[in-house]
């Protein structure tokens, strides 16, 4: 078969349907191999500045990729800011632990838990990287990656003040507990991938970033992809998928 057949039958493959919780938005799809497994796990969160007109089928492409690499992949979905969803504080954080820790209720023995990754774009990788940080967390993260990440809350203007209800002056603990530069260090190794030419979130994020995160202990690589539009991080077919792919792919160290 064509690779390019393969990859549209893969990406209208049919995932199997999961709820996590009552709320309509508490959704995630599971990807699986063929094979009994255990797989491995990916998390995958889309972006989308937190916003409700962008959800997981932004990720579905990446989802059929991973599989292809052997991964099952649980693509979530959460509360998002508009549409009457009731996302922000602290309903979107809510819902993006509830999704990565319902992953332990499923009791399926095709899914390997003792070495989950994640991986987020844009606002998503703030949500990664938050959900990397949790101590009361189900399922241990053991990788993370951030493509195109939210890295720096207090720098990420109104998008991230619609989310978090107010500026880091008015509500100081929202910003403390979810902000990533305000985590570290995570204690797992952690893959930013990051172009210097986005307009969307500049790439100031990541680098800010990997340095405080090094200084602190963190095993960090921050990888600049030669392509550096936003959108091209979840283009399987570009640089910027590919070394994340492969990244969080590959045999725990």
């Amino acid at each position: 078969m064509p690779t390019n057949a393969r990859v549209l039958l893969d990406y209208l493959a049919r995932p199997e349907r999961h709820r996590y919780g009552s709320h309509g938005c508490n959704r995630a799809d599971l990807h699986v191999p063929p094979g009994d497994g255990p797989h491995h796990v990916v998390v995958t969160i889309h972006g989308g500045s937190w916003q409700a007109r962008y959800g997981k089928v932004l990720m579905k492409p990446a989802a059929a990729d991973l599989v292809r690499r052997g991964r099952a992949v649980w693509n979530i979905e959460y509360r998002r800011l508009g549409r009457g969803q009731g996302g922000g504080w602290p309903a979107t954080f809510e819902d993006v632990g509830a999704a990565i820790d319902h992953l332990s209720k499923l009791d399926d023995p095709r899914l390997r838990l003792d070495s989950v990754a994640v991986v987020g774009h844009s606002a998503g990788g703030q949500l990664a990287l938050w959900a990397t940080s949790r101590s009361d967390a189900r399922v241990s993260i053991r990788r993370v990656v951030g493509q195109a990440a939210v890295c720096d809350l207090a720098s990420a203007g109104e998008s991230a003040r619609a989310l978090l209800g107010g500026t880091p002056a008015e509500v100081p603990e929202r910003y403390t507990a979810v902000d990533p530069m305000r985590l570290i260090p995570l204690g797992v190794p952690i893959l930013l991938v990051h172009g210097p030419s986005d307009e969307t979130v500049g790439v100031r994020h990541s680098r800010r970033y990997a340095e405080a995160a090094r200084a602190a202990g963190d095993r960090v690589e921050l990888i600049e992809p030669s392509r550096g539009e936003h959108r091209i991080h979840i283009d399987t077919r570009s640089e910027a998928w590919q070394v994340a792919a492969e990244w969080v792919t590959k045999p725990d160290p």
